[in-house]
């Protein structure tokens, strides 16, 4: 059985992804909070990636790095250190999880890296300047990574749409905000963390081991269509 490394693993689509897992990977999460999932092939971490020295794991087949923030300002209101709380959630928590955790990547069983961006690093938004940017370089740090770690380690990154989690609350906190970003997609809808989940998951898996350097867009249509 393979072992998948997620961080963040506790809430939103972390959790999601965990659940997804469980009944076929032996499961090491890493998170501030403990995971409501219980399971034999779940072993927790609790730890700040951010602020912790990172826990010792022994072996791993793959990791999906899902901490993010979504901190939406205009830019008048956007300090410097909101800029580089935003990066270092979104970008420097990832390399220090890849750059701890790459030895034992390199030995694992086609061992698969999956990062998360978002559809405002293709469309721009207002007030998504912060966000952004940062997850342009999760981008920019796929394209490098998977060129610098082939054949031996993929690695890819999904970019979604607004999705049903405790991140995006505010963005769906009554019936006429979830109306408006329903219609604002051309699909009229948006994610749920489940639906991410299954591309984490298949990202991670053997049918992917064609696809490295990608980052895929779930976006309902957002990014790709006007209609």
């Amino acid at each position: 059985m393979k072992t998948i490394i997620v961080v963040g693993g506790s809430k939103g689509i972390g959790k999601a992804l965990v659940e997804k897992l469980l009944p076929n990977y032996n499961v090491k999460n890493i998170s501030r909070s403990t995971p409501e999932t219980s399971h034999n092939n779940l072993t927790h971490h609790q730890c700040d990636v951010i602020q912790n020295e990172l826990p010792e794991i022994k072996n791993a087949d793959g990791l999906v790095y899902c901490p993010g923030s979504i901190n939406l300002k205009p830019i008048s209101r956007l300090s410097i250190d909101d800029f580089k709380e935003d990066f270092e959630i979104n970008v420097l928590g990832a390399v220090k999880v890849i750059q701890k955790y790459l030895p034992i990547l390199k030995n694992g069983d086609h061992p698969s890296i999956v990062l998360f961006s978002t559809v405002a690093a293709k469309l721009g938004m207002p007030y998504h300047a912060s966000i952004a940017v940062s997850k342009a370089g999760i981008e920019g740090l796929v394209k490098s990574l998977g060129a610098e770690l082939a054949p031996t380690i993929r690695i890819n990154a999904i970019a979604p749409t607004v999705t049903d989690t405790e991140l995006a609350s505010k963005l769906l906190r009554n019936d006429k905000m979830i109306e408006n970003i329903t219609e604002r997609h051309p699909l009229k809808k948006f994610l749920s963390p489940k639906e991410v989940a299954g591309m984490a998951e298949f990202l991670l898996s053997k049918n992917s081991s064609s696809i490295s350097g990608q980052v895929f867009e779930m976006d309902c249509g957002i990014v790709s269509f006007k209609i």
